[in-house]
């Protein structure tokens, strides 16, 4: 009987993830690079980026500063409003707690 109920559990929650991870997922094209930083002070750099997604999609993105020990001393989330163009070139003002070394995006994703 516990067999069963283990084998049930087991089928149930991989045709959830099926479900959730299946054909109907779409990346809607994104993908950034990274163009370049400039390290304004010891509390703020600017992070240069290219995002390119399906035009009339929105996405967020994570912006991060690290310092040489490649600690996180920054952290930015923003938002690339929908638009007719896929690719959009974002420059992004982040304060850090320390001075940064470079900067980048860690993630992308389509709310």
């Amino acid at each position: 009987m516990l067999a069963i109920v283990a084998a049930v559990a087991i089928t149930v929650t991989f045709a959830v993830w099926a479900i959730w991870a299946g054909p109907g997922q779409t990346s809607h094209g994104l993908d950034t690079d990274d163009l370049g930083y400039k390290v304004l002070s010891d509390h703020a750099t600017v992070v240069n980026s290219q995002v390119s997604v399906d035009p009339g999609t929105e996405a967020e993105c994570a912006v991060q500063v690290l310092d040489r020990s490649y600690t996180i001393v920054g952290w930015k989330v923003v938002t690339i409003p929908a638009s007719e163009q896929r690719s959009r070139t974002i420059s992004t003002e982040v304060r850090t707690t320390t001075r940064g070394v470079t900067g980048l995006i860690h993630d992308c994703w389509v709310p």
